[in-house]
This record gives structure tokens, sequence and C-alpha cells, in this order.
């Protein structure tokens, strides 16, 4: 069997290095006329959303390989009938490695020594931890369990927050007890740290809006790797710095200069940088490694989430 496959860049088609006999490896951008009207797996370029997947209109595709796990938007621009995988186990490292730097970065008021350095400015401050503080996890996912993961050494007092309750038995966390969504209410007014990793859609648009945002307490701290849209950005402007947010996305994106949220009080500001780290890098080749391996051998791709036919 023979497979025609084609990455984005360079870089990407040299991370996965050698294949098996009878894979012909080619780097196209998308942007440039298709190479071949098959192809069997087609890796679109990173960061580009669901822009560009009409590039893909009139070809014969086996298989579209994001290298998102995010996918919203992408039944509406993908061409009817091609089957398209995300890149679950590709950036939960990264994402959880962040949803840690923007808790710290806030706790520990970093962005305040980074300013008073500009100023040379010597402008120590008793802060508050990490440690010893009730965090709230809404999402437990795989970025959800790798960002808990991470908690645990940090003596937090962890609650966790999925779509459904359950008991769960996790080998490195011990037992587990998820609170059902509909539970989020009753649960913010205790909890000093808020951390946001669920998917975006119709269910989560705007999860915290006015009402929500108005249960979290007095300069409790709200933070969100998940996506953009499930915070309401005006109405955490209208809670004027009474809580504090560490946000790697926002609704919308990119946010507009003149987008008063860069200006509220407390808030600090990542570009929707959670997956881009140099964690990506090996974990993409190896997810677009196991699906050439898998199709050579008759199996079904990983990770579908839209089934095409």
């Amino acid at each position: 069997m023979s497979l025609f496959v084609t990455v984005p860049t360079d870089r990407l088609a040299e991370d996965i290095g050698p294949l098996p006999d009878g894979v012909d490896l080619h780097v196209w951008d998308m942007a440039s006329p298709a190479p071949r009207e098959r192809i069997d797996i087609v890796v679109p370029p990173y960061m580009g959303g669901s822009s560009g997947l009409d590039a893909l209109a009139g070809l014969d595709i086996g298989l579209v390989q994001s290298q998102s796990i995010g996918y919203d938007g992408v039944s509406a621009t993908l061409p009817p009938g091609l089957a398209f995988a995300n890149a679950s186990s590709v950036h939960e490292t990264s994402t959880a490695e962040l949803a840690l730097a923007l808790t710290l970065a806030a706790q520990r008021q970093l962005p305040r020594f980074v300013l008073a350095q500009q100023e040379g400015q010597w402008s120590p401050v008793f802060a508050d931890s990490l440690a010893d503080r009730r965090v709230l996890l809404v999402g437990f996912g795989g970025v959800g369990e790798a960002i808990a993961l991470r908690l645990e050494p940090f003596d937090v007092d962890l609650t966790v927050v999925a779509r459904r309750a359950r008991p769960i038995w996790h080998e490195r966390l011990g037992k587990v007890d998820v609170h059902a969504i509909d539970e989020l209410p009753g649960l913010l007014a205790d909890a000093e740290i808020v951390i946001l990793a669920l998917p975006g859609g119709d269910e989560t648009h705007h999860l915290f809006s006015d009402d929500l945002l108005a249960r979290m307490a007095d300069d409790a701290l709200l933070v969100n790797v998940g996506r953009g849209t499930l915070i309401d950005s005006d109405a955490l402007v209208r809670q004027g710095g009474r809580i504090r947010a560490a946000l790697d996305v926002v609704d919308p994106e990119p946010l507009p200069a003149e987008h008063p949220l860069w200006r509220t009080d407390g808030v600090l500001i990542s570009p929707h940088v959670g997956g881009a780290s140099t964690a990506m890098t090996p974990r993409i080749a190896r997810l677009v490694r196991t699906q050439i391996e898998r199709m050579l051998q008759g199996k079904a791709p990983v990770n579908v989430v839209i089934a095409g036919g």
C-alpha cells in the first residue's frame, strides 16, 4: 500500500522523520496549488483555524489531520464528506504549563515586577501563594487532567467540575469526585482560583457572564486556557477589577487594541499561546506518524471528530 501525505512546513516533515516504504511525504502549505488530486492525509498549517480549508474543495482527501485541539467552526468550512481529526494528545502538556504559569504570575504579581524593572524600581510585595488555595478546575478532559496533575504538588484544595458528576479513580491523583457543571453556581463563592479548561461551542458559550462572574468571591482569580467564548469579555470588564483574570484565550480574538479588557484592573492577557511551545513539536510529529501507521495497517484513524463519508 502507498500513501501520499502532506504537511505544511519543512520543520514538521523533518520532525516526523523516516517513514515506511511506500509513504510519500510532501510539504504543502495549502496556499499554493495542491500537489496532487488524491491526498491520503493532509495536515493544515498550525494556528490557521478553519481558514484555508476551502483549498481542499474538489480534492480526494482521506483524512484532514488538524494541529489544534479545538475545532470550532470547522464543520462550516470543511468541504463536505471529508474526515477531520483534531490534535488531542498534542497540546495538553504545553497548555497545562501555561495555565500554571498564568496562575502563578497573577498570584505572585509578576507583571508588577516587570513594570517596576522597566522603571528601575525595587518594589517588593507580600503576595498570595498558590499553595493552600481553594482551586476550582472547570473541565476535566485531556487539558484539565494535565492541569490537575501539575497542581497536585502545590498543596492546593482542588475541586473538579465536568459535564456530569462521577467519581474517578486516577492512578496519580487518587479518587477524584467530579461535580456536574450545573453545580457550578454553588461552588464559585468558595473558590479562590477558578481555572477554565472547557471546549467551545453552543453549550459553553459565555458560560461565565454577569451571573456567574458575580458569584465569584472578591479578588478571586479566573484563569482561562479553554476557549475565549467561555467568558463574556464585556461582562468581565463590567466587574471593574473586583475579580482578577489571567487569560490565554479571549472573545474576540485577536482582541482589538481599543477593547477595554486590555486596561481592566487585575487582568493579565497572553495571545492564545497555550499550545505554542516546543512541547508541541514531538507530539504532533508522533500523532502524524500514528495516523500514517494506522492507515497503512487498514485501521481507523484516532481523534476523528468529524466523520466525513
